[in-house]
């Protein structure tokens, strides 16, 4: 299993190097193969196509560490993760941009809808509305996610989550103040 995942590793380098210079749509799995020596045979023995390969570099650079942690809160997993995406932001800012079925923002989106749910279910209970609430979350945090990358003059990660927070707990609280009668 050591060898497959060095393999792994070298095409993950070689779609990132490529991603420096070279829009994600425009890189061939042909190019990834060619930058680290390696036929594309090896390519689809590990992936299904590069949608895949950038799935696995998150999953491995930032899922696994995320879950190896736990979190006393989801502000804290918020922070680290938002961390990250500042941190390879060049990457992920070409990811982003890429829609439709296996894109980056599809895989992302379908991480996050679990742990939206779990929040949701603590909230409301078990409630026939939740989907809707799931969506209506995860949608907004992928959005918020991509306008924040994508912004030429990207604030770092700190200062965004902070908004973030602010924006959240601040319009939670004012509806809980002025409407609290009017919430069912």
């Amino acid at each position: 299993m050591p060898d497959s995942n060095i393999t792994k590793r070298a095409l993950a380098a070689a779609l990132k190097e490529l991603m420096e210079t070279e829009p994600f749509t425009k890189i061939s799995v042909s190019e990834i193969c060619k930058k680290c020596d390696m036929s594309r045979k090896s390519f689809y023995y590990h992936f299904k196509d590069k949608y895949d390969l950038v799935n696995w570099i998150y999953y491995t650079e930032c899922v696994t560490s995320l879950q190896e942690k736990g979190y006393n809160n989801g502000w804290d997993l918020m922070d680290e993760l938002c961390v990250y995406f500042y941190d390879n932001r060049v990457f992920y800012r070409k990811t982003l941009t890429v829609e439709g079925q296996n894109s980056f923002s599809e895989y992302f989106r379908d991480i996050i809808v679990p742990i939206i749910f779990d929040d949701v279910e603590r909230i409301f209970g078990k409630d026939e509305s939740n989907r809707f609430y799931v969506d209506f979350y995860a949608d907004a945090f992928l959005a918020a996610i991509k306008r924040w990358l994508l912004d030429k003059d990207c604030i770092p990660s700190e200062e965004f989550v902070s908004r973030l927070k602010k924006c959240l707990l601040g319009i939670s609280h004012n509806i809980v103040k002025n409407y609290a009668d009017n919430i069912i």
